[in-house]
């Protein structure tokens, strides 16, 4: 971590910490009045449980709220209040509304592409279909497709596109970090700029806490070089700050896109190490599905310079691509509407499985809907398994995630973690026809709060790459036997139970 940035961490931190102690100096000052304070509060908390069984959320973050206000009923309810509901504003949604309303009117669904795929597979079809009509985000016939196994691979390639730029660039990250990896980048970019090249940058502020100076993106702005900070962080007590933009996107002229879970800092690239080696993924993909992507971005883009792009402009025009035998549909997953588009395409792979479902995720933090469906594909005879990290990079969340083997391994999910150190990838591969690769972990943050992306394919020459890799990833892990888990600590089984209570708030 930079020294500069802790001044600025502090601040927040101390900020935060003095509107809980006038909270609760608050509740202290109006405790004379005990009788009437205590009805009103248990009132008000009443209402407040009321409220949350009524909430379409999910079921899991609801427990997590009503048991700390059934337990602390006084000022439970009045937390609920202040910092557990929708963290966004009506205003802000409204107006983050027009993303999806911009993304409705530039991509166009293709009758003919839907077609070709109902007659090949009535399961992918419906897949497919889904992310159509509730992503709102299109099919294509899949052009070229390249999946890379670590960061170190997507790095040298980014950089050889990077450099072939010749109109525009768009970057959108979680996480930057100054350090080999992205100063190489940035050198690239700076040049780029000072050619006449659009280049565009967008990060979360929360991911580049304690990272990146504080207005990091005037620095870039001298530079030539367009730049937003999402969601900055403000010294005021709110939930505001867990919807975050954890996406990861790099557009080159509308001809290349890149995603996949990695950020642009050095241990991504294993050129410093946090959690032993992190193993992360990406895919690069050509066509018209960079239209997607290209969508993607300038309509965020859009909400935070408050603009009115010409979205036509950044279209690449490379005529049609032919049909090859395989489908790509990059999407979008948004906190702003009830739909959770990320689990939804992982739980219609998982319920869609015939031989089998190959899944790594650095966070198994999952619901009910999605165990349920995960050791029923297990019970049906479907070979499932999972890579989870033998490191993890927060200790906490990792007890939550080794919480949920029993139940898996018990049913036939087979669960191994990846002794070298951290896994941070993002992937499914099914029945070598269907694979994602994406930013989408499978916990509450990812699922529910954050904004994601991800890649859905179909008979695409990445998915041999993908199921390739994880088979010789398993090489690298520790399965985890039923023996191990019927020999846990019985204060660990509990700490995890605790914690995992409290999962969809972590």
């Amino acid at each position: 971590m930079k020294n500069y940035t802790i001044p600025r961490i502090l601040f927040l931190g101390l900020a935060i910490i003095l509107q809980i102690a006038l909270i609760i100096g608050m509740v202290i000052k109006f405790y004379q009045y005990f009788t009437y304070f205590y009805a009103v509060n248990i009132f008000i908390s009443s209402l407040v449980v009321l409220w949350i069984v009524n909430d379409e959320s999910n079921p899991a973050y609801k427990i997590a709220w009503i048991i700390p206000i059934m337990l602390f009923p006084i000022f439970g309810g009045l937390f609920y209040i202040l910092i557990g509901k929708s963290s966004l504003s009506k205003k802000v949604v409204s107006k983050m509304n027009k993303i999806e309303e911009k993304t409705k009117e530039v991509l166009i669904d293709n009758q003919e592409k839907n077609t070709m795929l109902k007659k090949q597979d009535m399961d992918a079809a419906k897949i497919s279909h889904y992310i159509s009509n509730y992503a709102y985000y299109p099919l294509y016939y899949s052009n070229n497709t390249e999946y890379y196994r670590l960061g170190e691979e997507k790095f040298k390639r980014l950089k050889e596109e990077l450099n072939k730029a010749e109109s525009f660039i768009f970057m959108e990250y979680f996480i930057i970090e100054e350090g080999m990896m992205w100063n190489s980048i940035l050198d690239i970019l700076k040049e780029k700029a000072s050619k006449g090249v659009d280049v565009r940058i967008i990060y979360d502020d929360i991911g580049c806490l304690g990272k990146l100076k504080k207005e990091y993106n005037k620095q870039l702005e001298n530079m030539g070089i367009q730049c937003h900070v999402f969601n900055p962080v403000r010294p005021i007590l709110s939930l505001a700050f867990n919807n975050r933009d954890h996406r990861k996107i790099t557009v080159i002229d509308g001809k290349v896109g890149f995603t996949g879970g990695i950020n642009l800092a050095d241990e991504y690239i294993n050129e410093i190490e946090l959690h032993g080696h992190w193993k992360d993924t990406a895919i690069l993909f050509d066509g018209e599905a960079v239209w997607s992507l290209t969508v993607m971005f300038l309509s965020l883009w859009e909400y935070l310079d408050s603009s009115t792009e010409d979205y036509e402009k950044y279209r690449y025009k490379n005529g049609i691509d032919e049909y090859k035998g395989g489908f790509i549909q990059p999407f979008s997953d948004n906190p702003l509407d009830k739909e959770s588009v990320g689990e939804t395409v992982y739980l219609n792979i998982i319920n869609n499985a015939k031989d089998y479902v190959y899944i790594t995720t650095p966070y198994l933090i999952i619901d009910n809907e999605m165990l349920t469906a995960l050791c029923i594909a297990a019970k049906n005879g479907v070979d499932v398994r999972i890579i989870t990290p033998h490191h993890g990079d927060k200790w906490y969340v990792h007890a939550v995630t080794r919480s949920y083997y029993k139940p898996l391994v018990n049913s036939g999910v087979k669960i191994y973690e990846y002794t070298p150190g951290f896994i941070h990838s993002k992937t499914y591969v099914s029945d070598d026809k269907f694979g994602v690769v994406g930013t989408i972990n499978m916990d509450y943050r990812s699922l529910y709060l954050h904004f994601e992306c991800g890649v859905w394919m179909y008979n695409t020459t990445s998915i041999e790459d993908l199921k390739t890799d994880f088979v010789s990833t398993l090489e690298k892990c520790t399965e985890i036997e039923k023996s191990y888990l019927d020999n846990i600590k019985w204060y660990k089984t509990i700490g995890r139970s605790v914690l995992r209570l409290f999962a969809p708030l972590m």
